[in-house]
């Protein structure tokens, strides 16, 4: 690679030599976990992957449920959802809640090792009655069949509440492993739409494990060190196209 290329984006791109520490987004970490040189182009040399539609109506779903369990959160008892599944916990009251559900500032921790601030947006915390914290992620969408986490995409979904484990605790907070996904699931089923979405709400518990992402930090950091394109992750749909038009010589 020459070492005069020029980025095209302005923003957010790894120097190398800088010393001011680097933002690395949750989002991102994902990222290089699915594909090194895709990240490597992104970070490094400033061309991000196209980006897709908003999902403007999950964003919806997440917004009235921070609404709705905020109620709860202010008068310091169980939303009916938490109190169904019997669970002994309540809405988690602090006064950075706002902060970190912010996607421009979220949950931040300064990895000296690295020189990375890592980053991510939480959508909810609840405590137990020992004090220990559970994170708390909302996701919604529109399925006929049962609502689960075994699907093999959804490791997802699982890493992300992972690293939110992580960050917290790098922040000095006692955060159980025990995760749990509010999954909010539109119903097809109605006679008509009449104006409105219906959702069946299910509250899955996950176990998570941050033991991952120490080295997984470190390793991506290698890799914006780097002065050479590395591997293509083996699943990156992004690399198999450009490979394909590679090979047709376009």
């Amino acid at each position: 690679m020459s070492q005069f290329y020029t980025p095209k984006r302005k923003k957010n791109i790894f120097d190398p030599k800088s010393k001011v520490p680097f933002n690395l987004s949750r989002s991102k970490i994902d990222f290089f976990m699915n594909c090194p040189r895709c990240f490597y182009i992104d970070r490094r040399l400033g061309v991000g992957q196209p980006s897709g539609p908003p999902f403007s109506l999950n964003k919806a779903v997440d917004e009235l449920l921070k609404k709705e369990f905020d109620i709860h959160r202010i008068e310091g008892n169980k939303h009916p959802l938490i109190e169904r599944y019997g669970l002994d916990c309540v809405p988690f009251q602090h006064e950075n809640m706002g902060k970190w559900r912010d996607n421009f500032s979220g949950v931040q921790y300064h990895h000296k090792k690295t020189n990375f601030i890592v980053t991510g947006a939480i959508d909810d915390l609840w405590i137990n009655g020992d004090g220990q914290l559970h994170l708390v992620d909302y996701k919604a969408t529109s399925n006929t069949k049962e609502i689960t986490l075994d699907e093999d995409w959804k490791i997802i979904y699982k890493r992300q509440v992972e690293i939110y484990q992580w960050l917290l605790r790098r922040n000095g907070f006692d955060v159980s492993d025990l995760a749990y996904f509010v999954y909010c699931n539109g119903s097809t089923d109605r006679e008509a739409f009449d104006a409105k979405l219906e959702f069946d709400v299910k509250i899955l518990p996950y176990e998570g494990s941050d033991d991952w992402i120490e080295q997984t930090i470190i390793d991506a950091h290698d890799c914006l060190m780097q002065n050479e394109l590395p591997d293509s992750g083996p699943e990156c749909d992004f690399c198999a196209y450009t490979s394909a038009l590679n090979d047709l010589g376009i």
